[in-house]
């Protein structure tokens, strides 16, 4: 009973704690790229917007959406195979397939995340595709 005690009133403020994450995000932008809450890091969405602006075509979108995230995830010394949670939107779902393609090319097949996939009017910036994540990273005691 003591022991469990003892991991409780340790582990609280660790469960309490959030830390926000924007290293080289644009500053003006509303929210944060990730926020970690416990043990999940949570990945805004994320267009195929690299050095260069937004890529052009659905599948260099989502090679870039899919770098990003990567890039973030590296920020936490985490990988895609930490990703346990991706939702996924498409201003057009004929294009399931080509991105598909991209997608599954970033998971090993045993470790593939589970997925929500929706089709939609339009995105932010004139984007084909954005992608959110939700990345596992147990704490430590």
């Amino acid at each position: 009973m003591l022991a469990c005690l003892l991991v409780c009133l340790l582990g609280a403020p660790l469960a309490q704690s959030t830390q926000f994450y924007n290293k080289g995000a644009d500053p003006g932008l509303p929210f944060s790229l990730a926020v970690r809450a416990g043990d999940y890091i949570f990945i805004s969405g994320q267009l195929g917007i690299g050095p260069s602006g937004l890529a052009k075509g659905l599948e260099a979108q989502s090679k870039q959406a899919m770098d990003n995230i990567a890039t973030i995830l590296k920020g936490h010394n985490l990988s895609m195979d930490d990703v346990v949670k991706c939702t996924v939107m498409l201003t057009d779902m004929s294009k399931w397939g080509d991105f598909n393609r991209v997608y599954t090319g970033y998971f090993r097949p045993e470790r593939l995340a589970a997925r929500s996939a929706m089709g939609v009017s339009a995105l932010a910036m004139g984007g084909e595709v954005e992608i959110e994540c939700i990345a596992y990273l147990p704490r430590r005691l």
